[in-house]
């Protein structure tokens, strides 16, 4: 976090091309380059604001903005018309958190530690959470090419998106309610000494190191942090949008290939960074919540959330992929259960899936 600061020198050089070049590429460069630190201190903020409520009404905040860069990114998207960098976010973001942050994870962590060991229960609750999101991508797609078209995709997109709701809605509930229970499984299974306090975050059961200190930010200063973040990722956001066009224009890139390399890895990059320290730090299992729990409440609730904002925007979005988007997040999510139904890591492990990225990322570079 302390190096992602000096990244907000961007951020009067982007308010200069904001009023000046709005649609060049350079004004696409500092935005996304300016939402990189914004994002840690959203995080930031959203941690120290959860050390004052306590671990309940804070890991409801940690769920609630979680990926609140990637949903504000990605409704300025929407609003302007960029349905398919929208999509292609929502599966650039999932891929990336299983097989780039998790990949790197182990990769790095194996190498510092050797075998780590983590939680299979916590794990086989978060890849049968993965499941159920790939089901529900699965199915207007598939109805897609068979008897749903049009404005009967939406629809069942909008059907779809209420229940995977309903589903997030449950799964923070019994993780809130199980809390004790998992934290006991995670001590009897598991090295991670240094984690003294079990919090609740984004979708899944995320473990985030607190070492029973006291906040460093007061409440009111994480407050106006996380609400002054928060207007100027908006701001980014738009001007990342507004010159979206010129940028695939002049550069050449495909819609799809910012939406699944770029905007992810722009709005992940704080969280990513804490993924990969928690793993060199022995604590596997807390970066493997993070990376999943965070490919879970994108496919519950952005996703949702965003289907639904379609329809407010007049901009309807469903959930139609093509082939190469589902079959990169099946493959994803089949690789993360291969790898957690063990409880142990290595550094090859993390090589075959930061390999996997590679290819994936490659084909969409190419497509």
């Amino acid at each position: 976090m302390k190096y992602l600061r000096y990244l907000l020198l961007a951020l009067p050089l982007m308010l200069y091309f904001r009023w000046n070049d709005p649609e060049s590429g350079w004004a696409f460069l500092t935005a996304a380059l300016s939402i990189l630190p914004l994002a840690g201190y959203m995080g930031k903020a959203t941690e120290e604001l959860a050390v004052h409520t306590g671990p309940k009404i804070g890991g409801f905040l940690n769920a609630t903005f979680g990926n609140a860069t990637e949903l504000i990114i990605a409704l300025f998207a929407l609003k302007a018309g960029h349905i398919e960098v929208v999509k292609a976010s929502i599966i650039g973001s999932i891929i990336g958190n299983i097989l780039l942050v998790l990949g790197l994870s182990v990769l790095l962590g194996g190498f510092k530690h050797g075998t780590q060991q983590f939680s299979t229960e916590t794990a086989k609750i978060n890849a049968t959470t993965l499941l159920l999101a790939v089901i529900a991508m699965l199915v207007p797609s598939l109805f897609m090419h068979t008897k749903v078209h049009g404005e009967a995709a939406v629809n069942l997109s909008v059907e779809v998106s209420i229940v995977l709701l309903i589903v997030y809605g449950a799964l923070l509930y019994f993780n809130f309610n199980n809390s004790d229970k998992v934290a006991q499984g995670a001590a009897n299974t598991t090295e991670a000494t240094a984690i003294t306090v079990t919090e609740k975050t984004t979708a899944g059961t995320v473990h985030q190191p607190v070492d029973d200190h006291e906040a460093a930010w007061t409440k009111g200063k994480s407050l106006t942090v996380l609400l002054a973040a928060t207007v100027a990722v908006a701001l980014a956001s738009e001007v990342l949008v507004g010159s979206l066009e010129h940028t695939v224009s002049s550069l050449g890139w495909s819609e799809a290939f910012i939406g699944i390399i770029l905007i992810p890895i722009i709005g992940n990059a704080a969280e990513h960074s804490s993924a990969v320290l928690m793993a060199m730090k022995n604590q596997i299992e807390v970066a493997a919540e993070i990376a999943l729990g965070s490919s879970i409440q994108i496919a519950l609730l952005v996703t949702s959330l965003l289907v639904l904002a379609g329809r407010i925007f007049d901009q309807p979005m469903d959930l139609v992929f093509n082939t190469f988007e589902l079959v990169a997040v099946v493959l994803s999510v089949w690789i993360a259960k291969s790898i957690s139904k063990d409880g142990e890591t290595n550094w090859l492990e993390g090589l075959m899936l930061l390999a996997t990225y590679a290819i994936v990322a490659g084909g969409f570079a190419f497509a």
